[in-house]
């Protein structure tokens, strides 16, 4: 009787230049259909990084969009709520090597429409701002006030010192638009510096990996270097990312996560190598990474009640000691991630009793 031997070969690996044409037929024709918001969602995000990274695509590259990209015209008159998607598809596309040359027109449309106005949202405004000056388009149609609102929002490192994932993925964002995503220096105060540090602190207490890649390119797009811990988390969790072909599986998958991840790396000047894409309908797999330890600090610091100290050299035992030893691990790594994790745990510990 033979034996037979399982090799457990690692997947193959690919640069993201030469696994953006499978990306793009992936996100264009694999996973989800135009007429679904998410579609439009998934392909804005994955063209916005091969934009902003300065990839350069031939026309064959871009070919399963081509079909979208002529009807932009149809689609932004019928679905005008949809208008900042399809601007950043558009816009993208001729950027990335589109033939065509209808987006000045499309802008010109959204600008004369007011749709702006229609913005409850100042990061919705400032992300329609950004879209429309790419063709020349909007200077005085958004208040002047804007960036005032913006700088004071990012302006208060309190707000990122706890829990709060949508004020943090706005803190990144507030910083992608003013520094066109890294075109310039967005020329941020100290405290929206301590800012994003604080928020990359919860994040990688939480081991959110996803806002945690976003947290560093925004810090290098401010003209800052990111903890070497944290790019190193990120680069870890991408290395371990598998992708698998699955006709069966809801897409409610970790897609996102990969594709920042992907740019936190090419904004560190880092490897971006990753999992090729199978052929057919891909899942984004993520990988088992540290253990997250957020909860747990925070059920522990609520519990001690009047007993809370704001100094973390005072809690720091009675902390650690509440966690499992992959807790601790977390733990440390995080505070030896920052100089401010001192600073950081003064709001975080909301000693401060009513």
């Amino acid at each position: 009787m033979s034996n037979i031997i399982a090799l457990n070969a690692p997947p193959r690996r690919q640069r993201l230049c030469d696994r953006t044409s499978a990306l793009i037929n992936c996100f264009a024709r694999k996973r989800r259909i135009p007429d679904d918001v998410f579609w439009l969602k998934e392909n804005a995000e994955l063209l916005n990084i091969l934009e902003c990274t300065g990839r350069s695509l031939a026309c064959a590259d871009l070919e399963p969009l081509g079909e979208f990209y002529a009807q932009l015209p149809d689609r932004i008159s019928f679905f005008p709520q949809y208008y900042r998607f399809l601007l950043s598809i558009g816009l993208d596309l001729e950027d990335l090597g589109m033939p065509g040359e209808q987006m000045e027109r499309l802008c010109t449309w959204v600008a004369t429409q007011g749709l702006v106005d229609a913005e409850l949202s100042d990061l919705q405004r400032a992300e329609a701002r950004r879209l429309l000056a790419r063709r020349g388009v909007g200077p005085g149609l958004i208040d002047t006030h804007l960036d005032e609102r913006l700088r004071a929002f990012i302006n208060r490192p309190e707000t990122f010192a706890l829990p709060n994932k949508k004020a943090a993925y706005e803190l990144t964002h507030i910083v992608f638009y003013l520094s066109e995503y890294g075109r310039k220096d967005p020329k941020l105060d100290a405290l929206a510096l301590m800012s994003l540090e604080y928020a990359g602190i919860l994040a990688h207490l939480e081991q959110n990996m996803d806002l945690l890649a976003e947290i560093c390119v925004a810090i290098r797009q401010a003209g800052r270097l990111p903890s070497p811990v944290w790019e190193d988390a990120v680069r870890a969790n991408l290395s371990g990312f598998t992708i698998v072909s699955d006709v069966q599986h809801a897409l409610a998958d970790h897609y996102h996560e990969y594709l920042v991840s992907t740019w936190a790396m090419i904004a560190s000047g880092a490897d971006d190598t990753g999992c090729a894409l199978p052929v057919g309908r891909c899942v984004f797999v993520q990988p088992d990474g540290a253990t997250p330890v957020l909860r747990a600090m925070s059920a522990t610091l609520m519990s001690f009640g009047q007993g809370r100290s704001a100094d973390w050299t005072q809690m720091e035992a009675d902390v650690m000691d509440s966690l499992d030893d992959d807790g601790k691990s977390t733990l440390q790594s995080t505070v030896a991630s920052s100089p401010l994790f001192g600073n950081f745990f003064e709001v975080f510990a909301r000693a401060t009793q009513i």
